[in-house]
């Protein structure tokens, strides 16, 4: 296999546990942060204290805030920011050069645009080939090298191919997917399912709750994939079911906690103020339902979720009215 130059943007625990994984399989890696003293700070201590403590960073990984430095030369660009930023981010960046081969790994929807991270990616730096990578990785068992399966998705499945050659090792094993747009939903409604499995968590209602909530979200997700056109199979995966469960069970899930914290009495503001860490799911919400409404899909958990975390809804009467909702067949 040939040896790349990679190019991790984005300074969060899943960029640094992906560029620990890509430097370990023999690669060149440039980890990007777009804040010059934290970066500084990671250069000096070789950690990523914030983010993924207790972790060492190889000498051998550039740490830098300089984009140039990171992206001169770089033959595969990994995108490991959040969703809500990555506009702001790639627009701000001032390195002119092409960004041909680029991987995303960021999980959500934009606000208001409603865009998924690949189409933002293609409207700001037009990629020559864009894939994504998704699955139930938390970057806490990643960078300390427990093992893990995922996909990698791309309309071009020959680059996806390629790519399983790039990420994957004895630990960490890559699927290809030719359903980009499957695997881009899954990560981003599972988000808003982890935030009600977390109120439910906090709430004490224990594993059949737990286990329904699990399964009638994969229904709400799949609901959706169906009505944009992407592949039912994709739902029933590592992107879609695996990271479901990871994601609505792990004591690492950000979203996960904001709900558990929720479901503790405590508000959005105040739960989103005690983090470092982005949680994903919680502007995913606002944006998903939007999606949904504009394509008239029933998502009755996600309806929930919103009015919890924007409207201050009782999470037990919330419960209640899921609950209560009109009895219908399964399928």
């Amino acid at each position: 296999m040939a040896k790349e130059t990679i190019a991790v943007l984005g300074d969060g625990g899943w960029g640094t546990a992906l560029a620990l994984l890509l430097f370990g399989n023999g690669h060149a890696v440039r980890l990007w942060s777009k804040f010059p003293e934290y970066a500084a700070e990671m250069a000096a201590t070789r950690q990523n204290r914030k983010f993924l403590p207790g972790v060492t960073i190889p000498p051998g990984i550039v740490v830098t805030s300089d984009d140039c430095e990171a992206l001169d030369g770089a033959t595969l660009i990994v995108v490991a920011v959040p969703t809500q930023f990555i506009r702001t981010t790639l627009l701000g960046i001032t390195h002119a050069g092409p960004m041909d081969r680029v991987v995303s790994v960021a999980k959500g929807l934009e606000k208001g645009s409603l865009a998924r991270p690949s189409e933002i990616i293609r409207e700001v730096r037009v990629p020559r080939q864009l894939a994504i990578l998704a699955g139930p990785s938390h970057a806490e068992e990643v960078s300390r090298g427990l093992p893990a399966s995922v996909v990698c998705a791309s309309r071009d499945l020959d680059y996806a191919r390629s790519l399983q050659e790039v990420f994957s090792n004895k630990r960490f094993r890559v699927y290809a997917n030719s359903d980009p747009l499957g695997v881009e939903l899954c990560g981003a409604v599972k988000n808003v399912v982890a935030i009600a499995a977390g109120i439910s968590d906090a709430l004490g209602f224990g594993d059949n709750a737990k286990s329904a909530l699990l399964t009638r979200g994969l229904v709400e997700i799949v609901r959706l994939g169906e009505r944009v056109g992407a592949q039912a199979d994709t739902f029933y995966g590592l992107a879609g079911l695996g990271d479901l469960i990871t994601t609505c069970i792990s004591p690492y899930g950000r979203n996960r906690r904001v709900g558990m914290e929720i479901g503790s009495g405590k508000s959005l503001g105040e739960v989103l103020a005690g983090m470092e860490q982005v949680a994903e799911g919680v502007a995913t919400t606002r944006a998903v339902l939007d999606l949904a409404k504009t394509l008239s899909v029933e998502m009755p958990i996600t309806t929930q979720v919103y009015h919890i975390l924007f409207e201050d809804k009782d999470p037990r009467q919330a419960v209640i009215d899921l609950m209560m909702r009109s009895l219908k067949d399964e399928f």
